[in-house]
């Protein structure tokens, strides 16, 4: 299959055989997430010079982006100091949440990959104070896996 048909995916993969349902891989390997990978829900490292700017009123004296993962329009961002959930609301995404869970707080996390037949993962975080955790839900192909040991990396490094 050609990859410019695929919105911008490098290589599509089909599955030798599917269990009753059609799923197909896009594979970018460009520094932009295709747009198929985008709609199908896939997390990609994003390149952090890129978030400098636009989230420099959001960061604090100081404070450096280490990493960061896309999914569609919202981003993971993680600091030298916190994580920060940016949820980009509405049609135009002009309405933008921004979660900032400093890691000092953070007293456990979960992580629940996508099983057969749910195609969603899930994040939770407990944070010191709350009785109840802080829950996200990643789509399905999310590379959760990335963002587990992204935080508990920050985690380790920050107590």
């Amino acid at each position: 299959m050609q990859a410019a048909a695929y919105g911008g995916c490098d290589e599509i993969i089909l599955p030798a055989e599917s269990p009753g349902f059609f799923s197909l891989y896009c594979i970018v390997r460009s520094a932009q997430m295709g747009l198929l990978s985008g709609l199908m829900g896939n997390a990609s490292e994003v390149n952090v010079d890129e978030l400098e700017d636009e989230f420099k009123d959001v960061l604090a004296e100081g404070e450096q982006i280490e990493l960061a993962f896309k999914l569609i329009r919202d981003l993971i961002i993680f600091t030298d100091f916190r994580v920060i959930f940016v949820d980009k609301q509405g049609i135009t995404g002009k309405k933008v949440e921004y979660h900032s869970i400093p890691y000092k707080s953070v007293t456990q996390f979960i992580v629940e990959t996508a099983g057969l037949g749910v195609d969603d993962a899930e994040m939770k975080i407990w944070v010191s104070g709350q009785s109840q955790p802080i829950e996200k839900e990643f789509k399905g192909g999310t590379n959760i896996i990335g963002v587990q040991r992204a935080l508990a990396a920050a985690i380790r490094g920050k107590k």
